[in-house]
């Protein structure tokens, strides 16, 4: 009888083991984020110079085309990654590095944990933005901003991102900033 009752809870066990990870290659498939394809804009000759490294997402994408826009007519070389290319990147390299992403199983992305504790010296020039769904999430001692990805609010977190961005990257004098 004993052991009829050690079988069931056994299976039992199992069964809720092989549910969960059921469940967690589910989430993974539906909420994980797209790897984005690198890319330049502008010339690599010019003095200022701008990283982002982001993951695939619709809001992500937009909030990347707006900073993108937003420095078109200015001399700023900007490069596009994705967050798991981080860690072959020299901060030195760039006057600002701005890093989206999204907070996923209770932490940020590997890469980009890898890349703040390996660049502490460089984060007065880092912008992190990092997505949740609760918007509070974001990387311990690390000056940046934290939002839930709703496409409504992508223009005030836009605008938060450009005004740390402009103080990396001053623009000239004739030039007014263009938030919107």
């Amino acid at each position: 009888m004993k052991i009829k009752r050690y079988k069931v809870v056994v299976w039992i066990l199992i069964g809720a083991m092989v549910l969960f990870f059921l469940l967690a290659v589910w989430y993974k498939s539906r909420y994980s984020m797209d790897v984005v394809e690198p890319y330049a804009m502008y010339s690599q000759t010019f003095d200022k110079k701008l990283l982002i490294a982001t993951q695939g997402s619709a809001f992500k994408d937009s909030l990347v085309r707006n900073v993108v826009r937003y420095y078109k007519n200015d001399s700023v070389f900007i490069k596009i990654i994705d967050v798991s290319e981080l860690q072959g990147i020299v901060p030195a390299e760039f006057n600002a590095t701005l890093i989206l992403h999204t907070w996923e199983y209770g932490s940020a992305p590997e890469d980009v944990v890898a890349f703040v504790e390996k660049n502490r010296d460089h984060l007065e020039k880092v912008v992190v933005f990092a997505t949740s769904g609760e918007g509070n999430n974001s990387i311990e001692g690390v000056d940046g901003l934290a939002g839930a990805s709703i496409i409504k609010d992508m223009f005030l977190y836009k605008d938060w991102i450009l005004l740390k961005l402009d103080s990396l990257l001053p623009r000239e004098k004739s030039q007014a900033p263009q938030y919107r």
